[in-house]
Formats: structure tokens, C-alpha cells, sequence
């Protein structure tokens, strides 16, 4: 168990290296990964329940003893990003599916590599788990609302079916998860160890998936959809971040919402967009679950930095 341990850690520690080799092989070696676009669905779900295995009820708890802080980030996560992603779609040239692929991971929740990059910046990591805890709750509800309302211009939009698939690929699994901690308790500890590796081999699967049945579309526009996912992901941080400030939150948790705005739970972006859009509208989410790992840990440590020169003076 413990070399199984010490390869999570690993694994985990080096998320966003297989995350961009394997998006390379798939993007010049799509026929050897197409298969795994069958799997994207269930493949979520077990991120899913191994998100509910890591949860507890102090993470809920946490937002009923700072609900003003809870509500500042989870409100930001679900105006700031879908608004963002709307005005960037709409000033600049992009096709129908892609306006829809943006704007869908702009509604998505919060995801666990904020926790992690919370918790690496010096950031408050309670809160920030309590706001991506809520947010994931939250989501089938404001998830489906904000993409028909956002999104329904440029392609049909069914939030009824929306809310259906989140539930079944988020919300349930992720309640599976919390009663299989609650009624086995230690017995589960060894397991969740493992979990990191799980959620990295998933995540790198859904994004090698997207990206193999793409190809031909990314040739042609994939540097415009980065170019959009890198200023969606950099403004997110940034205008977390002046909304901490404005509400006058402390240095520790402006950090966790900022951080908790700029990421995105990209494996439900992806999931969505390829079971009820076009296959194109997953790049961006794909793409997303590429970025934000390189991004992540560079904020993190801007906002550590900053922080030890501060202590320091």
C-alpha cells in the first residue's frame, strides 16, 4: 500500500506533465485513443466518487460557520466565469460550437486542484474546499440555468437533460462516495490514498479523448480556443481575486477565491459538451484541463511569494 501510495503522490505531484504528453500523443496519434471517448461519462463519475470519498461533513459545516465567505466564492464562481466566457466569446471570432464549449466551462463548478493550488499559495484550504464542496452541490441547478440563459443563442440548449446528467455523473456519485466514508470510516483511509492517481488517470483519459476525435478541428482553430482559455483562466484569477479584495475578505482568503474562480471542474465541462453538443465543444474544457495545471501551480506560488515578502519586511 505504501508503493501505491508513494506512486499517487508521484502521480499527483507531475498532474499537469501527463496531462500535456498525453494530449500531445493523442493529437499526433488520434487512432490509438479514440476508444476512450466511449468511457468519458463513467469515467467522471469515478472522479466523482472519489471527490465524495475525500469530502466529510466538516467541509459542509464550514460554510454554515462562514457562510458570508462560502457565498462571496461560490457567487463569484458561478457570475464571474460565465459572464467572462460570454463577453469573450462574443468580441472574438469563434464558431457556434466553440462559443457553446467555452461557455459551458465557464458554468461549471469549482474543481479539486483548486484545494491543492489553495493550499500550495498559503491560501485559507478550508475554504476553499467548503466553496468547491457547495459549488459541485449547487451545480445542477445553476450549471444547466446559466448555459441555457449564456449559450442558447448559438446552439439548443436542454437544461432539463443538463440536470439530468449532472446528477447522474456528479451529485450521485459524489453522495456514493460520502456514505461509503461514513459507514466504512477507517477501513476506506488506505483507499483514498489512492485517489490522486485515480483522478489523474481520469482526467488525462477524458482530455486524450477529447483531443483524439478533434484533431482536425484543433489543427485549424486550436490556437484561438487557447488563446480564449488562457485569458478566460488569467481574468478569472485576477477578478477572484478584486472581489476578495472589494468585500474586504483577508489576504488568505482572497488567495482561495481567487483561485477558486480562475479553476474549473474541466472533466464535467468535457463530459457535457460531448454527450449533449457537438464534439468540438469539449475541446475547450480539454484544452482548460491542459492549462489550468500549468497555470495553477504558477499562481500558487506568486501569491506564496508575495506573501513571504510580506512576512519578511
Amino acid at each position: 500500500m505504501k508503493v501505491l501510495e508513494r506512486i499517487s503522490s508521484f502521480v499527483g505531484n507531475t498532474f499537469a506533465i501527463w496531462v500535456v504528453l498525453f494530449a500531445v500523443l493523442s493529437f499526433l496519434l488520434p487512432s490509438g485513443f479514440t476508444w476512450l471517448a466511449a468511457y468519458i461519462t463513467p469515467l467522471l463519475g469515478i472522479i466523482m466518487f472519489g471527490m465524495g470519498l475525500t469530502l466529510s461533513a466538516k467541509d459542509f459545516k464550514e460554510a454554515f460557520k462562514r457562510p458570508k465567505d462560502v457565498a462571496i466564492g461560490v457567487a463569484g464562481q458561478f457570475l464571474i466565469m460565465p459572464l467572462l466566457a460570454f463577453a469573450l466569446v462574443t468580441i472574438l471570432p469563434v464558431s457556434k460550437e466553440i462559443a457553446v464549449g467555452v461557455i459551458l466551462v465557464g458554468c461549471c463548478p469549482g474543481g479539486t486542484s483548486s484545494n491543492v493550488m489553495t493550499f500550495l499559495s498559503k491560501g485559507d484550504t478550508a475554504l476553499s474546499v467548503s466553496i468547491t464542496a457547495v459549488s459541485t452541490v449547487l451545480a445542477p441547478i445553476l450549471t444547466p440555468a446559466l448555459i441555457y440563459l449564456l449559450a442558447s443563442q448559438w446552439l439548443e440548449v436542454s437544461a432539463g437533460a443538463l440536470f439530468v446528467s449532472i446528477v447522474q455523473i456528479v451529485l450521485v456519485p459524489i453522495l456514493l462516495g460520502l456514505l461509503v466514508k461514513a459507514l466504512l470510516k477507517d477501513k476506506v483511509e488506505a483507499g483514498v490514498k489512492a485517489i490522486p492517481l485515480v483522478s489523474v488517470i481520469g482526467i488525462v483519459a477524458i482530455v486524450t479523448a477529447v483531443v483524439s476525435v478533434n484533431v482536425e478541428q484543433i489543427a485549424k482553430t486550436g490556437l484561438l480556443i487557447f488563446l480564449i482559455v488562457v485569458l478566460h483562466n488569467t481574468l478569472g484569477y485576477v477578478v477572484g481575486l478584486g472581489l476578495g479584495k472589494v468585500m474586504k475578505m483577508g489576504p488568505k482568503q482572497q488567495k482561495a477565491v481567487s483561485i477558486e474562480v480562475g479553476m474549473q471542474n474541466s472533466g464535467l465541462g468535457a463530459t457535457l459538451a460531448a454527450a449533449h453538443f457537438n464534439p468540438l465543444s469539449a475541446v475547450p474544457s480539454a484544452i482548460f484541463s491542459v492549462w489550468h495545471n500549468i497555470s495553477g501551480p504558477i499562481i500558487a506560488t506568486i501569491y506564496r511569494k508575495l506573501q513571504e515578502k510580506e512576512e519578511n519586511r
